[in-house]
């Protein structure tokens, strides 16, 4: 059976503030949690108005608090803006407060462009070897096991599971290499997705954290009753696509009815290509199109995501996705 996660980017809405949207993060933490999701996950930005989850760790803390069972992580940090030592040391603080809950996935991009990357105090490193340099480096922490000559207080010994992010086919093959679950950003980059799992199968080696392949796909869920109001609720994300590869990023906008109707050539194309990996409609479509997805990528876990306005339609859409998971249980047993 296909498990079902959750990544939350924590939305701004136009019209709303940071404060609401962490509000919101937790609320919906609790709704996944009750729905029966196995995880929540947050991704590290930067110098976006419409996300408010750049303080990863902290916003980590302030779900795992705030619920009781469901694994809460990173999807992901992204290793080259810090020092390993460094996320060593917030993860393990994590780990002692939420023991067994906290996940670490790792990616390499930035979270941000050039400008932001710099006042970051981020060195731009060209050097291939550097991520995977730095994910060795922060294993070694956790081991505890002498290499790097510094105990990380907390972190070593800490019960972390580490991820591999990824977009591309470097990830799949670092994840195989090191033998970690790796997890595929197909909610937003999807060009890559089935080479990169064919990759990742194909050259996976066993490690002390993972005997076998264990791969994730992002994909975009809109539920709703309808597929005329799912589509409604879709076109927030899709305007906030838009707005960002046209270089124009925002807040995260309320709907509009016939938004794709309204867009030319240009704009329908970006959306076709970059939510390619998505089910948006009734709960019969949804369950039509997320088998389909299942089918074609055979994923031990799908990690949904989506950006809704109304934080109850939100929810609702959540629920909807319980279901018609349950129902896809129930159909293989």
């Amino acid at each position: 059976m296909t498990r079902f996660a959750l990544l939350d980017l924590v939305p701004v809405v136009e019209g709303g503030t940071v404060s609401q949207s962490l509000a919101n993060a937790a609320d919906l933490a609790r709704h996944a949690e009750s729905l029966g999701f196995d995880r929540y996950w947050v991704a590290e930005h930067h110098g976006m108005r419409g996300i408010a989850s750049a303080a990863t760790a902290v916003v980590i803390a302030h779900v795992a608090a705030a619920t009781r069972t469901i694994r809460v992580g990173a999807g992901g940090i992204m290793l080259p803006n810090h020092a390993p030592l460094v996320i060593a040391e917030q993860f393990g603080t994590l780990d002692a407060l939420f023991p067994g809950r906290i996940d670490l996935g790792l990616g390499r991009a930035p979270g941000s462009d050039q400008r932001v990357a710099r006042a970051m105090r981020r060195t731009l490193d060209s050097d291939p070897n550097a991520f995977p340099q730095d994910v060795l480096e922060l294993q070694s922490y956790f081991a505890d096991d002498g290499q790097t000559g510094i105990v990380a207080t907390p972190g070593a010994g800490a019960n972390v599971p580490l991820w591999i992010l990824g977009s591309s086919t470097f990830g799949a093959q670092l994840a195989a290499a090191l033998g970690l679950p790796y997890a595929f950003a197909s909610h937003f980059a999807p060009d890559a997705l089935d080479q990169a799992l064919a990759i990742y199968r194909r050259d996976f080696r066993p490690s002390a954290q993972l005997a076998k392949p264990y791969a994730m796909a992002g994909f975009n869920v809109f539920a709703a009753e309808t597929d005329a109001e799912a589509e409604l609720l879709a076109s927030s994300q899709q305007q906030s696509f838009v707005a960002l590869r046209t270089g124009n990023p925002r807040q995260l906008p309320p709907p509009v009815e016939g938004y794709r109707a309204s867009l030319g050539p240009q704009g329908n194309q970006i959306l076709d290509h970059v939510l390619q990996c998505s089910a948006v409609g009734s709960p019969a479509t949804v369950a039509r199109q997320t088998a389909a997805f299942i089918e074609r990528t055979g994923v031990d876990e799908i990690m949904v995501t989506s950006a809704i306005y109304d934080h109850e339609a939100r929810k609702r859409s959540l629920s909807i996705t319980a279901e018609v998971m349950s129902g896809m249980a129930m159909s293989v047993a």
